[in-house]
């Protein structure tokens, strides 16, 4: 994984924990089993851990994180705005069929993210052929 879509990746997990923290206390009052706030606090969590993932490493693993947190992120905040899912289990009614900045910015920057982490595992780095031991050749080609 490049250098610049890990930082891409990275950057836009971290405008989307910063934006989740910035309204979890906001939801702290739309409670099921857990809140909302606390929902949105877990899911900043996850998306600081993959953004250090991406950073500290260039392994696929890493990218496959970050896609993963990312696109699930996107798809649940579109989902809540555009169904009514009620309550789920534990999780409060998180249905929310408006968008205001922080909501925006969040999805932006969750589809920034999933764009570059997505981009780097379909661009493999090409890797030079292996050298031989016995022939010290390249596989696939024999010495004249």
């Amino acid at each position: 994984m490049s250098l610049p879509l890990r930082a891409v990746a990275a950057a836009g997990l971290a405008v989307n924990a910063f934006l989740h923290l910035r309204v979890a206390g906001d939801y702290d009052g739309n409670v099921a089993t857990i809140s909302q706030g606390t929902v949105f606090r877990v899911e900043a969590v996850i998306a600081v851990l993959a953004a250090l993932a991406v950073l500290a490493t260039a392994h696929r693993a890493a990218a496959a994180f970050a896609l993963l947190v990312s696109i699930g992120s996107l798809a649940a905040v579109l989902l809540y705005h555009y169904v009514d899912l009620g309550a789920l289990g534990p999780l409060p009614n998180m249905y929310e069929p408006t968008w205001y900045t922080e909501k925006t910015l969040s999805a932006i920057a969750e589809a920034i993210a999933a764009l570059a982490a997505g981009t780097a595992l379909l661009l493999r780095p090409t890797r030079t052929p292996a050298t031989t031991p016995e022939a010290g050749q390249p596989h696939g080609r024999h010495a004249s």
